[in-house]
């Protein structure tokens, strides 16, 4: 595995950097209200990042006028674990230098996606780009080693909270993790041990090497 970046060409059908904003309050706000630990911590709604003006530059231009929220991703990280999507894009913003693995929701087969099917991308900080919907995702991982990052992550409002209580209709039902997020799991990981779909074969991916 090599480490492309969200600016280079083979990015492009993952999503695309985001570009026309100002969002240098928005990563100020986040350095000073949230914490970058040795583990990751996810937030999916933040008052003080929501206060800032970037909240409605982001959801009337980048989502269309619909009911978002801005959270974020921080912590220490190297590797895969899982990965998620949602039925929208997801928007992240770099406070700092980190890699995002993704891969293509095409390509899980009968609920099972090889881990050789990731790929690598260097975000750099300051950037913010679109996930696409079908792109597959997780926790970003950090870009130098031994160092935690700051992650915006914007979703439409809701997202990531208190998983739907349904009736399993498909295979797809099986992944739904949390409300309008579906997850496949790697066995070795912690989500699998507490009855998250288990789809991904191969490596545990761990780009520490590669730092």
């Amino acid at each position: 595995m090599k480490i492309q970046s969200v600016k280079d060409a083979s990015f492009i059908p993952y999503g695309h950097v985001v570009e026309g904003y100002d969002l240098t309050e928005l990563l100020e706000v986040l350095v000073k209200t949230s914490e970058a630990p040795e583990h990751v911590i996810y937030v999916p709604s933040s008052p003080e990042l929501e206060a800032t003006p970037a909240m409605k530059d982001l959801q009337d231009n980048e989502y269309g006028g619909m009911p978002i929220q801005l959270g974020y991703c921080n912590g220490t990280n190297t590797k895969l674990n899982c990965l998620e999507y949602h039925r929208d894009s997801e928007i992240n913003v770099a406070a700092d230098d980190v890699v995002l693995l993704v891969a293509r929701q095409q390509d899980i087969v009968d609920g099972k996606l090889d881990t050789s099917k990731v790929e690598a991308f260097l975000c750099p900080k300051g950037t913010a780009v679109e996930i696409y919907a079908t792109t597959l995702h997780y926790a970003p991982c950090s870009a130098k080693k031994n160092e935690a990052f700051r992650v915006v992550i914007v979703l439409p409002k809701g997202t990531n909270t208190d998983k739907p209580e349904i009736i399993c209709k498909t295979l797809e039902d099986k992944m739904l993790f949390a409300k309008n997020k579906w997850l496949i799991a790697h066995p070795e990981t912690g989500e699998a041990a507490n009855g998250a779909f288990v789809g991904l074969t191969g490596e545990n991916i761990d780009i520490a090497a590669l730092l």
